[in-house]
């Protein structure tokens, strides 16, 4: 009988979740550390066991980003987000996947309080989730929480720049680094994430010097969102870039318009409906 490690995948060949094993094949969080100036990482956001099992084959990492708060629950930020709601939406992009290293936002106020109250948290979120890792928003004020976390065994991913957590102060979700002193500011805090022991840096909505800056600056890989193709790596929010949504930040490239595609596909079946032509014979169990 083989000692490979396994983890659970559904059975895409039915409509049923049925899960069947598959050998442990994730990245690791030291190899992605390994691919700083290296082939750039590709991430996506994940929230779904369908959407991880079709994002999977295509990404270093997933990331189970609070992005869901407007994605999936429909709220005007992510200060809403819950511990629940990241525990349970991570265990399903962890049993959805089997090849790409699964990241866990922790919401808005599980980790400000206190290295003690983000470890109790963060602790949470890998045991009931099975994921990688953490992210954690903020810059050198998290910095000894982050150095509290990696040294007891917790990965942590650092986001700087842009912080959607910090909407109610930042008054929107504007590009940053536009001053001097605000640009100085975001690359110090990018460099005292790294030194804290991030094992890799979330850059969001800066201008492309500052991103480029810091992704020279820091040993640990940077991931660009709206920041500069000379980062080690790129996320985005996966609806958007599938085209789920008819508004979409300026640096989003929309690949497909799903929207659309969903749209008319409802759209016909709704007329079949309505037209009794739908169900046919053969979609019909005989008696």
């Amino acid at each position: 009988m083989s000692t490979l490690p396994k983890t659970l995948t559904l059975d895409t060949s039915t409509s049923r979740a049925n899960p069947t094993p598959q050998p442990m094949k994730r990245l690791t969080v030291p190899r992605i550390r390994q691919r700083k100036g290296g082939e750039p990482l590709v991430m996506l956001t994940a929230y779904t066991v369908r959407m991880a099992q079709l994002l999977d084959p295509h990404c270093d990492m997933l990331l189970v980003g609070d992005s869901l708060a407007q994605v999936i629950y429909g709220l005007p930020h992510t200060v809403g987000v819950t511990m629940e709601m990241m525990a349970l939406h991570g265990a399903a992009v962890v049993r959805g996947s089997y090849h790409a290293a699964v990241i866990v936002d922790m919401p808005f106020g599980s980790y400000e309080g206190s290295p003690e109250q983000a470890f109790d948290n963060a602790a949470r979120l890998l045991k009931e989730t099975g994921a990688a890792a953490v992210k954690v928003e903020g810059g050198k004020v998290l910095a000894p929480t982050i150095e509290f976390l990696t040294q007891r065994g917790i990965p942590v991913m650092g986001h700087v720049g842009l912080t959607p957590q910090a909407v109610n102060i930042l008054g929107g979700y504007g590009v940053r680094g536009k001053s001097e002193e605000e640009a100085r500011s975001i690359v110090e805090d990018a460099v005292a994430v790294a030194q804290a022991g991030a094992f890799s840096i979330v850059i969001e909505g800066v201008l492309e010097s500052i991103a480029i800056e810091i992704t020279e600056k820091v040993a640990c890989p940077t991931i660009g969102i709206g920041a500069s193709a000379q980062c080690d790596g790129q996320v985005l929010v996966t609806d958007d870039m599938l085209g789920m949504f008819e508004r979409v930040p300026k640096f989003v490239k929309r690949y497909q318009d799903m929207a659309g595609v969903v749209n008319g596909a409802v759209k016909e079946y709704a007329d079949e409906v309505r037209s009794r032509s739908f169900p046919t014979e053969d979609q019909i169990y005989a008696g």
